[in-house]
């Protein structure tokens, strides 16, 4: 071994220290193995030999050390020249804690790395691996998350709340969506949830990895569509930026492009964006040099696009281009037996951080089922958020807490009068829970159990429920 101590360390170490310090390390450790600048074995204890079950050591001298230990680092140490101090690494059914170290030649270049087992029974230490594998799990979930963050998405499919037959069906068809690399076109009425389903289908696609990008057409002069869809060359017109400005396609280049509102888009930029979809290629503003993109749109609308080409405002073309798997969003007031699910997880959202418990009644529900909700679910929570605030500080929220936010205009007319705010809620509430066991019967297709556990309620319970409606 003295060869490999000729030269003094990157950090200064004298040749005699290095040397004092081996023997040492060599006889405290389970083993110890060198490799050189390429990563191929120079040198491996009979201790090390005998734990990775080699019989001759001299066997494996010159071979690349992955082909005899596949899961090691030695590669990267030399690579990178860092010292890899405290690793725990697999070999076959064995788990072994391992430092790893890179020597250098007097001019501080790698010239290979010295490797020792310091432990191959971790039972002694089971409590210290299990907190390590703990927290390994925490930075993986919050590299992940902050990925997801990167990449524009905050959604994912449990984030489409229901349990209706109408909010089932299109989970099922979302999840269709996520698996098949098709444009989507999702129609549903403002506030219905799009883009929450839009970004759920990305979460789970084969582009998850990939960005989201999102732009609401509606949102953006007609004027700068064309740039902030296909991007813009330097100096393109009086003013512009002298660097390349990239547009949407760029940005979502190998991952989803969502078009929100895409029925306010103008018929001249239809015909730019239908050539891109067509041909998989953009011409940035004021260049002539063709960019290729590779992007899975997904656009939403909450126009009657077959109405728009019929008057002659938006392309045919175009929509059959889009519409290759259309998802339809049913309304609020269309699946009503929601509302209880709904407001549980909007108030656990409002409340996290607050100091208020965020319940709601049944006759609060039941409340809530007397209005049309022309703002769908994005007007739910806004009249949520306004009881919680104009209520008490319990943070439970009744029939008479809702009332005195629900706009008066939305209630059914048979509600609208004072008189019958009034009077109990006990007929309107009878009538929100028939409504909520039909739905959920229907969902499980006559599974009671199934049933019982849609609607949060033990399967004894339904049956009396059904007993009384009988």
């Amino acid at each position: 071994m003295n060869q490999l101590f000729t030269h003094r360390d990157k950090s200064g170490l004298t040749r005699g220290l290095i040397e004092a310090l081996f023997p040492m390390f060599e006889q405290a450790s389970a083993g110890a193995i060198t490799v050189d600048r390429q990563a191929r074995i120079t040198w491996i204890n009979h201790s090390y030999a005998a734990l990775l079950g080699v019989k001759n050591p001299e066997s494996v001298i010159g071979k690349p050390v992955q082909q005899v230990i596949p899961h090691t680092r030695m590669p990267e140490v030399v690579e990178s020249g860092n010292p890899l101090l405290l690793d725990i690494m697999e070999h076959e059914s064995q788990q072994l804690v391992v430092t790893r170290l890179p020597y250098f030649d007097d001019d501080g270049a790698v010239i290979g790395a010295v490797a020792f087992v310091l432990y191959d029974d971790l039972q002694p230490l089971t409590p210290l691996v299990s907190k390590y594998r703990r927290l390994h799990q925490d930075l993986v979930a919050a590299r992940k998350a902050l990925a997801r963050q990167a990449r524009g998405t905050r959604y994912s499919l449990g984030d489409f709340v229901g349990a209706s037959p109408a909010a089932l069906e299109v989970k099922r068809k979302a999840r269709l969506a996520a698996g098949r690399d098709m444009p989507v076109l999702l129609l549903g009425e403002t506030g219905t949830g799009k883009e929450v389903l839009a970004q759920a289908i990305h979460t789970v696609s084969g582009r998850a990895d990939r960005p989201f990008v999102g732009v609401n057409v509606a949102a953006v002069p007609e004027n700068l569509l064309e740039a902030e869809f296909f991007g813009v060359a330097p100096g393109a017109y009086t003013g512009a930026d002298r660097r390349t400005r990239d547009g949407k396609f760029q940005l979502a280049n190998g991952g989803t492009l969502f078009l929100d509102e895409v029925g306010d888009m103008p018929l001249t930029l239809q015909a730019k964006l239908l050539r891109a979809l067509q041909e998989g290629e953009i011409e940035p503003l004021g260049s002539n040099k063709v960019q290729k993109v590779d992007v899975r749109m997904i656009a939403a609308t909450s126009r009657n696009l077959e109405a728009m080409m019929a008057e002659g405002r938006f392309r045919s073309d175009l929509y059959y281009r889009l519409n290759v798997l259309e998802i339809p969003i049913p309304p609020l007031r269309e699946r009503l037996p929601d509302l209880g699910i709904l407001c549980e997880s909007i108030l656990e959202d409002v409340c996290q951080g607050l100091d208020l418990r965020g319940e709601i009644t049944d006759t609060a529900v039941a409340a809530l089922s007397s209005y049309d909700w022309p703002g769908n679910v994005r007007e739910l929570r806004n009249v949520l958020e306004r009881a919680l605030t104009m209520g008490e500080d319990t943070g439970v929220l009744d029939a008479d807490a809702i009332f005195k936010v629900l706009p008066r205009q939305g209630l059914r007319a048979e509600l609208a009068s004072d008189t019958h705010l009034a009077r109990p809620l006990a007929a309107v509430l009878a009538q929100a829970e028939a409504g909520a066991i039909e739905a959920a019967l229907l969902a499980s297709r006559g599974n009671r159990s199934r049933a019982a556990q849609l609607l949060g309620i033990s399967r004894s319970a339904l049956y009396e429920k059904l007993a009384r409606l009988s």
